[in-house]
This record gives structure tokens, C-alpha cells and sequence, in this order.
């Protein structure tokens, strides 16, 4: 019989989804197979001896931005579910989003991931190549890395914070989402305090901790770059208060005047790259002691540093909302596979590595059959396990 939707059925209706988003969010995914199929051909990287210069360039602009805006990208998408759940199923719903697949990954993906770069770089004299006594060393005493799940246990604590909020400050929240809807017609201003912000949660930790330490405690699998701590929670919460906001119609609208502007924004981005591209020259031949650059090169390094970061996270959803109407084939294809290939594509991107570590291939080659194979193997092992009903309720 057909009746009027009461109010428990108006909150827990699942908004409808907005493709722009989505392919900003699958865009990111995308990068992080990149940037990890073409770190280890790097010039100035560690690993595969065919290197080229190039890559250090897309490494760059990479580890510049997409991590921050993946975090932005996550907080947009808080507020709504929070306001259908609660925080108590909110949370108990991201435990098993995120808690979930994260124990699996450091537990089975990554030691299978690791495997090969343990029997690499170890002698049959000196080791037991045995996998579980490679598991359990590496549990037990480590090193034991996490590889692309750091995200996923940082993300839920974030979660946690947010619906603390919510529940202890929910005003708060909502005078944060009052605050950008003002900006959503000034989006000159908008880009302006979010660079101001930027800097202020950026800036000093990189000075007082660099921008290469991680903080690990012990050896568990839950490391976080220590400059960057308050980045990533200041960008999600950013992002908490965008969806407060509204996306379809607040900051995020498809005509709105951000997406308008989407080349004003990439055009900082391009210049301020440009600016970082200047320092590290600066780092390798104008400065004579390269193990401790001045102050004043910390200084710009982390003003072009933030500068970028603000204005690419303001350029990736304005291009794909400005453009939501265009295809984006490979994106709209990878959506739905998007989460389940950022989880596995460690096992194959390692192993792939591996296999054409010795053959002296130049190094595009090389990165051409990582990446292509990362990208297709864990894309179709994600389709596969999606299969599985309890698995495509997490993935």
C-alpha cells in the first residue's frame, strides 16, 4: 500500500549519488597506483636500477597533493551520514568499512605483497624462505609495513573525532558548514582562508619535523608522516564542513562559481609546481650542504608546498564539476572497483616489480607493465570478490 514516507524513512534514504564526486575520488585511486607503479623507476628513488628523471616528476606532483585531498575528499561525505545514522551506527558502520579491510590488509595482503622483496634482497644461507615464517616475523618483530592501508587507519580515527563531534558539539560542526556556504559565491575568498589554513597546519610541523620522517610506534603497521598530521586532519575536517555545507547545491555545486574557475586554480597549481620544481634544483646545485638546506629554503619549500596542496584540492572536483557532463570512460568504468583496487593493488604491483627487476628493460617498459598489469590484475581480482556478498558490502 502506498503511504507517506515518515521521518525515520526521509533519514536513512541514501542520497543520490553525484558522478562528479565520484570520478574525483576514483581519480585519486588512480594516481596512488601511478605513483606507486612508477616510485621504484625514479632517479633519485631506491629501487629498480633503470631509472629516469621524468618519473621524479610525477612522484613530486603526486606526493604533493593527493593524500591531503583524498583526506578533503573523505570529509565531504561525513555529515550526511552522520545525520542518517547517528554517530553510534556511523561508527560501528565505518568499522566495518574501514577496521575491516584494514586487519586484512596488513594481516594477509601485505605480507603477501612483501614476500618477494624478502626473498630479493635475502641469501638462501643466511634466511628460511618459508612464507609463514616470513608472516610471523614479520608480525612478530617486523619490519611490518603497511603499505597503502595507513590511509584507512588514520581515516577511521578521524571518523571517530568527527562523530564525537557530533554528538558533543554538533553546533560546531554546523557553524563550520554556515561558514563555507558564505564562501560558496566568493570562491576567491574561499581559496584564499583555505590557503591561509593550509599553511598554518602545514607549515610548522614541516619545520619543526622535516618532511621525510613517519611516526611509527613500534614496529605496528600505523605509521603517519609526522609533518603531515595536521594536514590530513585539517583537510578532513574541511571536508566534514563542505558536506555540512551541502554538496549539490553548497560550495560543490555543478555551476557553481568554484567549478567555474577550475583554471584560475590550475594555474596557481601549475605555478606553485613550478616554484617547488625551482627549490629542489636550488637543493641539488646551489646548496652546498644538501643534508640540511637553510632555514629559508624550509621556509619557501613549505609555502610552495601548501600553496600547491590548496590549489589542487580545489582543482580536481572543479574540473569534474565543471565537466560533469563530459565522459570520463575509464573513471566512470573503475568506480565501482575503485576501493577494492586501492586495497590489493600492493600484491600485484610487488610481484610485478620482482618479475622484471633483472630483464635489463628500459625503464618505461618497465613501469608500463607494472602499472598496466597493477591496474588490470587487482581491478579484476576486486571484480571477482565483489562476487562474494559479504565482500561487496565492504568493498
Amino acid at each position: 500500500m502506498l503511504h507517506k514516507p515518515d521521518a525515520r524513512d526521509q533519514t536513512v534514504a541514501a542520497p543520490a549519488r553525484i558522478a562528479a564526486l565520484d570520478r574525483a575520488r576514483t581519480l585519486i585511486t588512480l594516481l596512488v597506483v601511478l605513483h606507486h607503479a612508477v616510485i621504484n623507476y625514479s632517479y633519485f628513488g631506491n629501487g629498480d636500477r633503470m631509472r629516469w628523471l621524468g618519473f621524479d616528476l610525477v612522484v613530486l606532483f603526486n606526493d604533493s597533493f593527493f593524500m591531503a585531498c583524498m583526506f578533503f575528499i573523505s570529509g565531504w561525505f561525513v555529515s550526511g551520514s552522520l545525520t542518517r545514522w547517528g554517530p553510534a551506527i556511523y561508527l560501528r558502520r565505518r568499522a566495518w568499512r574501514l577496521g575491516v579491510p584494514f586487519l586484512v590488509s596488513i594481516f594477509v595482503v601485505i605480507p603477501i605483497a612483501y614476500y618477494p622483496s624478502f626473498v630479493r634482497y635475502h641469501t638462501a644461507e643466511t634466511t628460511d624462505f618459508n612464507f609463514f615464517h616470513f608472516w610471523w616475523h614479520t608480525i612478530t618483530i617486523g619490519p611490518w609495513p603497511s603499505g597503502a592501508a595507513w590511509f584507512l587507519w588514520v581515516l577511521l580515527t578521524l571518523d571517530a573525532i568527527a562523530a564525537l563531534l557530533w554528538a558533543a558539539a554538533h553546533r560546531a560542526i554546523g557553524a563550520l558548514g554556515q561558514f563555507i556556504d558564505t564562501l560558496r559565491d566568493r570562491p576567491m575568498t574561499a581559496f584564499a582562508a583555505f590557503l591561509a589554513f593550509t599553511i598554518v597546519i602545514y607549515l610548522p610541523m614541516r619545520l619543526v619535523f622535516g618532511d621525510s620522517a613517519w611516526l611509527v610506534p613500534g614496529h605496528y603497521p600505523l605509521p603517519i608522516q609526522t609533518s603531515r598530521i595536521l594536514l590530513y586532519a585539517g583537510y578532513f575536517l574541511a571536508g566534514v564542513g563542505v558536506g555540512e555545507a551541502g554538496l549539490s547545491a553548497g560550495l560543490l555545486a555543478e555551476n557553481g562559481a568554484l567549478a567555474r574557475r577550475w583554471m584560475v586554480w590550475l594555474a596557481f597549481a601549475l605555478a606553485s609546481y613550478g616554484v617547488i620544481l625551482l627549490l629542489v634544483y636550488a637543493h641539488h646545485n646551489w646548496i652546498s650542504n644538501f643534508e640540511s638546506p637553510p632555514l629559508w629554503w624550509h621556509t619557501a619549500y613549505g609555502l610552495a608546498f601548501a600553496t600547491f596542496s590548496a590549489a589542487m584540492t580545489f582543482t580536481v572536483p572543479a574540473v569534474f564539476l565543471r565537466f560533469a557532463r563530459s565522459s570520463f570512460r575509464l573513471l566512470d568504468a573503475m568506480q565501482p572497483q575503485a576501493y577494492g583496487i586501492y586495497l590489493l593493488h600492493f600484491i600485484p604491483l610487488i610481484w610485478l616489480q620482482y618479475a622484471v627487476y633483472d630483464p635489463a628493460f628500459p625503464a618505461f617498459v618497465k613501469f608500463a607493465i607494472v602499472f598496466a598489469g597493477t591496474l588490470s590484475i587487482s581491478w579484476a581480482l576486486t571484480v571477482l570478490l565483489r562476487k562474494i556478498p559479504v565482500v561487496a558490502r565492504t568493498i
